[in-house]
């Protein structure tokens, strides 16, 4: 799809404020409500825009630890992979999944309630799985996201 500055200004606001009004929207680009309310559902359709979250406090949820969990596959087969890229899909700690060139395999984002959950979440599921064959446990401090993808199209 062809994003012109209208797209990329609209995904712009929307990445920082997803809340935002169609009206607050319309009149931040310069469109009639109408015209914009047609572009964003262009970019849903589009699979450009693909949703809108809420983001949560952990410790609201219970989460007092997070972690990165490096993941050295036994074999880089399509097959292994797949299966591990399931699996980890499937567990409700995971909160990202990053499929990564060098040492490692994956790079697996995962929230937890403390330490000792976070131990027997890697033995129990990874290091009984059969397609991995190491894994490497970095606890995260502090992190932050950032507000915007980067366009390089414009």
């Amino acid at each position: 799809m062809n994003l012109d500055r209208i797209d990329c200004e609209i995904l712009r606001l929307l990445q920082k404020d997803a809340r935002l009004s169609n009206k607050e929207l319309a009149a931040a680009v310069g469109l009639a409500p109408s015209s914009c309310l047609a572009r964003v559902q262009h970019l849903r359709s589009e699979g450009v825009l693909r949703g809108a979250h809420a983001e949560v406090d952990p410790e609201a949820l219970g989460v007092g630890l997070q972690a990165l969990i490096a993941v050295q596959l036994r074999q880089h087969s399509r097959t292994q992979v797949k299966a591990f890229w399931k699996h980890v899909l499937g567990l409700p700690e995971v909160l990202a999944v990053f499929h990564v060139a060098g040492t490692h395999d994956f790079q697996v984002h995962v929230a937890v309630r403390d330490a000792h959950h976070l131990r027997d979440l890697a033995l129990d599921a990874f290091t009984t799985r059969p397609e991995v064959a190491h894994i490497q446990t970095s606890l995260i401090f502090e992190w932050a996201k950032g507000q915007v993808m980067p366009n390089y199209r414009a």
